[in-house]
Order: C-alpha cells, then structure tokens, then sequence
C-alpha cells in the first residue's frame, strides 16, 4: 500500500488521442489518491509535456502555473477549418501557396506582442460556458482579442511546400493553433495547425517526462521518487525562517511584521518559508496599517 504523506510535481508525456484529465485519472490510480490536478490542459490531438501535481502539490496550482511555455507545432498552409487545426471540418482551400521567401518574412512579423482572438474551439469561458460546448452545438459568440506575447519562433520547411515546423515559446494563454490560422491570413492562403507538442512549461522540460506505461511499471518506491519536490518552483525566491513564535503566528494566519523580526524586504516580494523541518509555505511582503509585514499566502503541509 502507497504511504499516503506525499507530494509532488510529476511530468507526464500525453500521447496524441488522450485528454488530460485522462491523465489525471490513470495518475489517481497509480498514487492511489483523489488530489492530482495540472497546470494546463494539453487538447486530445496534442502530445507532449502535461505538469501534474499530486498530493499537497495541488495547493500550488495557481502559484506553479508558468507564464511561458514552449511547443513544437506543425503548420499547414491553403486550408481553413473551423477548429483552426487539421481535425476540423474543411472551410477553404488555396493552391496560392507562397514562395518560402515570403513565408519566413511573414513569420517574423508575429514575434513580440500580438492581439489573439480566442478560439470556438477552446476550454475559455464565456458566461460560464465553455466556448468549445457553444461551438458543438453550432453557436458562435463574440470573443475579445486579448494580448499573447511570442518570445521567439523558428521556422523550419518541411519537404512539402505546404507545410512548416514551428518552434513557438510564448506567453501563458496562447493558442497555437490560433497562431497558425492568422500566419495563413497573413499570407492570404489560410492555415490550420497541424500537429502540436508541448516541450516545455516554466522550468519543466518534455526531457524530463515519463509516459503512463513507464510510470506503471515501475515499482511503489521509483513512483514516489518521480514526484519532484514543490519548493523547487520557488529556487528564486529568498528564504525566511522566522524564530519558533512568530512561525506559530504565521502559520496560524497572522500578518508578521517585518521590525519584529528585523527584516527590510521590499513591498510585493514573495519568500519561501522554512521551519524545523523546512519549507511549509510561501509568503509576501505586503503594506498593513502599522507597517510592513510578512503574509504566509499559501501552505504546503499538513501540520
């Protein structure tokens, strides 16, 4: 029987075909636990780098999820569809396919901050429906463009004149395939997505993932070796022990503050927390009445 104290950040490879909360449930049974959950939902055709937390590590799901990610897309020009992607029913199709000397100049255009019209077909919410529910039955709503940021992308030709391959490291809340169909806009041909792996999320990379069959043969002891520790999304903050009394006071809710335990951080910073027996939570700095104090915003034990 798995020992029940656990936690941790577990990287899965999703194969192409399999949702994510597919993963959850094959990842519920191998820890045998009810609190697994993950930092981003990876669609059925996609592959790739899913970050799964389990135990406590749930706790920290809106504190882990990254603001940069990486994929590996395919894109396909002179088609159109209306999932944006090669699954989607066949809208248009061009044999305008330019010169590849246009494509890479068009390509170039899309990096930097650009404005993004989410998909029909995504997870967003929309008076509480989502949109991809609203496009299954036919409805279409108005979408606000809201602004993504593409960091870099590498474009690679592919022995079809059609078709590239796509390195993409982007902000939070981009979407792809969205990013595919507005290249092929551009170039006046249309564009679909046609494959898609994520290969990395924030400090987590598709190299360091194991599939759900790997994870299945191995033995209880390698299982929980896999899960990585919570604290090491948090390398970058500062550490704080506090002397025993005031960690009471903090882990009871209390604002502690800063001239009591004779600390200066700035307003905003965030700190990770230790006692006795290390790390237990992450604190900020925040501004109070009678001053500036220590605020534990999240904890990660039982105790």
């Amino acid at each position: 029987m798995m020992k029940t104290d656990f936690s941790g950040i577990l990287l899965i490879k999703k194969p192409q075909g399999k949702t994510s909360h597919d993963m959850v449930y094959k990842v519920r049974r191998l820890y045998n636990t009810r609190e697994v959950g993950h930092t981003g939902t990876l669609d059925p055709m996609a592959t790739g780098l899913l970050v799964v937390l389990v135990g406590r590590a749930v706790k920290a799901c809106d504190m882990i999820v990254s603001d940069s990610k990486t994929y590996r897309a395919g894109l396909r020009l002179g088609i159109t569809t209306d999932t944006e992607d090669i699954t989607g029913e066949v809208l248009t199709r061009s044999d305008a396919i330019p010169s590849r000397e246009e494509a890479m100049a068009v390509f170039d255009l899309f990096v930097g901050k650009i404005q993004q019209i989410p998909p029909m077909y995504s997870a967003l919410k929309v008076d509480g429906q989502k949109l991809v529910d609203l496009a299954r039955r036919g409805k279409v709503v108005e979408r606000e463009a809201r602004e993504v940021e593409i960091f870099s992308l590498l474009a690679t030709p592919t022995d079809a004149d059609t078709d590239y391959v796509l390195e993409v490291a982007c902000s939070k809340g981009t979407y792809i395939r969205t990013l595919c169909a507005d290249i092929g806009a551009k170039l006046g041909c249309g564009g679909v997505m046609s494959s898609l792996e994520r290969v990395k999320s924030g400090i987590f990379s598709l190299d360091d993932a194991h599939t759900i069959e790997e994870i299945d043969a191995m033995s209880e002891e390698e299982r929980l070796a896999l899960l990585k520790p919570v604290e090491g999304v948090f390398d970058d903050l500062p550490i704080l022990k506090m002397p025993a009394f005031y960690q009471k006071l903090a882990k009871n809710g209390c604002e502690i503050y800063q001239k009591k335990i004779k600390t200066s951080y700035p307003t905003g910073t965030r700190l990770r927390l230790y006692d006795e027996n290390g790390f237990y939570g992450i604190g900020e700095v925040r501004d109070y009445p009678d001053g500036s104090a220590v605020k534990c915003i999240k904890f990660f034990t039982l105790s």
